[in-house]
């Protein structure tokens, strides 16, 4: 008899990950029902979190009208886990960069105040714990919207409100920090965060993300200057340094406005989300990891989920048989060997179109076949 333990990436646009580990939990247990297999969600804190975290911890997903990127109205969500009183969220959901046109993409002129009032809707159900992923913004505005939204007050030169977009920084001249919202005194904030670049400079956010979000060279010049004047202000006020924090340029500042009027912690979001399912537990007396994704290459070795709890899982238990299933794999997966995965394999049996491989049914079947077929080679191994 062998412990499994199921924590797979979804297969985006096909299967979410909680769908694909219960459809290899049910191929395990018709070959070898004595085995003990357990499933938990994988994620890394972008797209697909919120659903994987919600689903695999028996939250549920509450739906949310906000204020999106360009001041109008979005359809937002989070996920709810009663039992912690968590939020789980997607700033991308509120304030991504896919809610905003080519044509209209221009920092100056978005904003995260929809952040803001996700973050509201979740304290008004409870949540005083949360978990947020803060990849694929369209902002650049140092968190002036979100933290507006929250109570917080940024004022011009004769008092008046500066405004909440990118290009209002530019006229804070004040910072009012008593007016924000009380019940942020009793929250935690996990910031998922992937990037390492401070603020400011020829490696922060306006430099680095601004061109994706549509600034030109004269906007990062700008808001550059813009930000690095709101950011020493922010620290006098609050008196917590954090431009030159690892990741304060994440999702144009919103790292630094985590850091510095939240008191937030900047994880890199595959070990945060590991941390959040409690998944070490389960590694400890495990014989076999599976895990994956839809697409492996040398991105996955770099920090991606399922090298994450790959190597957690050789921390956990040494001796834990580490295995992944993909849709396709490059040339270049092969770097995954180094990085806790002591094999990956390909589901795909035959030749087909992409829309036949990215088909439910038979995404399903390919993940049943061949996770059949490598525990049927791990238990003749084991025998021998």
């Amino acid at each position: 008899m062998m412990k499994t333990v199921i924590a797979i990436d979804s297969f985006k646009g096909c299967i979410s990950s909680m769908e694909a580990g219960k459809v290899l939990q049910q191929a395990i247990r018709s070959v070898y029902p004595e085995d003990t297999t357990v499933v938990f969600p994988l994620a890394d804190g972008g797209e697909g979190t919120v659903d994987a975290m919600t689903q695999g911890l028996h939250g549920k997903i509450v739906e949310v009208t906000v204020t999106g990127p360009l001041g109008t109205p979005v359809k937002s969500r989070y996920g709810f886990l009663p039992a912690t009183k968590t939020a789980i969220i997607e700033m991308a959901d509120a304030s991504g960069l896919t809610l905003v046109p080519p044509e209209k993409r221009n920092p100056l002129y978005t904003t995260t105040y929809g952040l803001g009032e996700l973050i509201l809707a979740a304290m008004e159900q409870g949540c005083r714990h949360f978990i947020i992923g803060i990849g694929g913004s369209a902002t650049n505005d140092c968190g002036l919207g979100m933290l507006t939204a929250l109570g917080f007050r940024f004022l011009k030169a004769d008092g008046t409100p500066a405004g909440v977009l990118g290009g209002s920084l530019s006229e804070v001249q004040a910072i009012e920090t008593g007016a924000a919202d009380a019940r942020l005194q009793d929250c935690t904030f996990e910031i998922a965060c992937d990037v390492t670049n401070p603020l400011c400079g020829p490696e922060g956010c306006s430099r680095i993300f601004g061109p994706q979000k549509g600034a030109t060279e004269a906007i990062i010049e700008r808001m550059d200057q813009d930000i690095l004047r709101f950011a020493r202000l922010a620290e006098a006020i609050t008196g917590t340094t954090g431009r030159e924090l690892p990741g304060a340029g994440a999702a144009g500042g919103l790292g630094f406005a985590f850091h510095v009027f939240l008191h937030g912690t900047l994880t890199p979001g595959v070990d945060l989300i590991l941390s959040a399912i409690g998944i070490d537990r389960a590694l400890q007396d495990a014989d076999v990891l599976i895990t994956g994704e839809g697409r492996m290459d040398q991105q996955t070795a770099m920090g991606k989920a399922p090298a994450g709890v790959a190597q957690l899982a050789k921390a956990c238990q040494p001796d834990c048989l580490t295995v992944a299933l993909c849709g396709s794999a490059t040339r270049e997966a092969a770097r995954v060997n180094a990085h806790g995965i002591d094999a990956y394999f390909p589901i795909l049996h035959a030749p087909m179109p992409l829309a036949e491989a990215m088909d439910r049914d038979t995404t399903e079947a390919n993940l049943s076949q061949t996770v059949e077929q490598v525990m049927r080679l791990v238990h003749q191994a084991v025998k021998r």
